[in-house]
């Protein structure tokens, strides 16, 4: 059965986030048309034309119904609609507040993978019969978010976007972002991301203003790990997906065990000062200062809540040498991470409390690049609104995607020049 595409539905208003608090408001990028062409190498891609860049986006599929998400964003005044091309049967566009909607119709078997346009402002999607990278997390993996099938606002008129034959010939190359390595080089290629969301069950790190720590946590990581998958095809492991409770140092040896190659703890903020907002973000270094001492000792307390605090004695002695070197290994690569994300961050209008440094147990348990991003305080009003709102959930796993996606390329590059 076709989907039905809805013309220029009218925008309903959107509930305050309290982005407004902030200047965290975004010009709209208005969809223009959404086209279709073969690739070279046999997939389909269809092309979203937007009148400037999307900075969020989200891709859920539950079989064969898949939706693409574009936040801030909004219908042009005559969108041009090509007729849907195999495996795509059919595809609409909705309007809904300040998001648009375009929800496809595939064939089971099929896969798709987002990615921006690096000539254009246009948002793609590669369409293939390849499966996805294969899920390999501890505990199972992050369930993926299904599909919503709201219906279009009140007011649209309805036309038939039917499947047209399939057609041949050049046209956009689905983003390769892997760099050619030479050989021996592979068993370093970034193959594996270990994603940490903090907290969990009866640890709920920080709570305010109806949310917690732990839900944030888990809301952002649930959604990155996805676009990771899907975006850069990197395997992705969970120290855990559901709300259960890990401790600090079983987490750092899941991420060994697994073979990972780099390491992200995911936190919300809390201060005793209701006005303190922003992002910022940690690598592990002996001794930290100010703020980042007092973020260190409570990400750390949590330790008194394991089974054995006693494990964790000889931590704090910063001159046991191999605490130092573990400290000292991937310090670079950690802080070039940091540095990514919290660009990212301001990219998206939020404010950057910076890059920081300072001696995190769960950071020191793994062994590779590793960073501790905490995004946002829901001890602020408007931020803990923000961070329980799936666009805002959205919008920070995307920042610390495109982080992810910078780090992988100028780590591979480096391998490359290496080999």
């Amino acid at each position: 059965m076709l989907l039905l595409a809805a013309a220029l539905v009218a925008a309903a208003p959107v509930p305050s986030t309290g982005l407004e608090a902030h200047g965290l408001e975004a010009p709209d990028a208005a969809v223009e048309r959404v086209s279709f062409d073969p690739s070279p190498d046999g997939a389909l891609v269809a092309r979203v034309h937007t009148s400037s860049r999307v900075r969020a986006y989200s891709v859920d599929q539950d079989g064969g119904a898949l939706e693409l998400v574009l936040y801030r964003a909004r219908l042009g005044s005559s969108v041009d609609q090509a007729r849907a091309v195999r495996p795509v049967r059919g595809y609409a566009l909705a309007s809904d507040g300040d998001r648009v909607r375009v929800r496809f119709e595939v064939d089971p078997s099929v896969h798709v993978r987002a990615y921006p346009d690096r000539e254009s402002d246009d948002l793609l999607l590669a369409f293939s019969n390849t499966p996805p990278p294969r899920r390999e997390s501890w505990g199972g993996g992050v369930p993926r978010e299904r599909v919503r099938r709201e219906p279009a606002a009140a007011g649209g008129e309805i036309a038939e976007v039917p499947a047209a034959p399939p057609v041949t010939g050049e046209g956009p190359v689905p983003g390769g972002e892997s760099v050619a390595l030479p050989t021996g080089a592979e068993r370093w290629q970034l193959d594996t991301i270990v994603l940490d969301a903090g907290h969990g069950a009866h640890d709920f790190g920080a709570r305010a203003n109806g949310t917690s720590d732990k839900e944030v946590a888990l809301g952002v990581v649930s959604r990155l790990g996805p676009m990771i998958e899907r975006e850069l095809g990197v395997r992705v492991v969970y120290t855990r997906d559901d709300d259960t409770f890990v401790e600090l140092r079983e987490r750092g040896r899941i991420a060994n065990r697994e073979g990972g190659k780099l390491f992200i703890s995911v936190h919300a903020n809390a201060a005793g000062s209701s006005s303190a907002h922003g992002t910022e973000t940690f690598f592990l270094a002996p001794r930290g200062q100010g703020n980042a001492r007092s973020v260190m000792e409570r990400e750390n307390s949590v330790i008194e809540l394991e089974s054995d605090p006693g494990l964790y004695a000889d931590f704090h002695d910063e001159d046991d040498i191999l605490a130092s070197l573990a400290m000292s290994a991937y310090q670079e690569e950690s802080q070039l991470l940091a540095r990514l994300i919290e660009a990212e961050f301001v990219e998206d209008g939020r404010h950057s409390r910076g890059v920081k440094q300072d001696n995190f147990i769960v950071l020191w348990a793994a062994s590779m690049p590793a960073v501790l991003v905490e995004v946002g305080f829901v001890s602020n009003r408007d931020e803990a609104r923000y961070l329980s709102s799936s666009e805002g959930l959205d919008r920070t796993a995307r920042s610390i995607f495109e982080a992810v996606r910078a780090y992988k390329a100028t780590y591979e590059r480096g391998l490359a020049v290496g080999g």
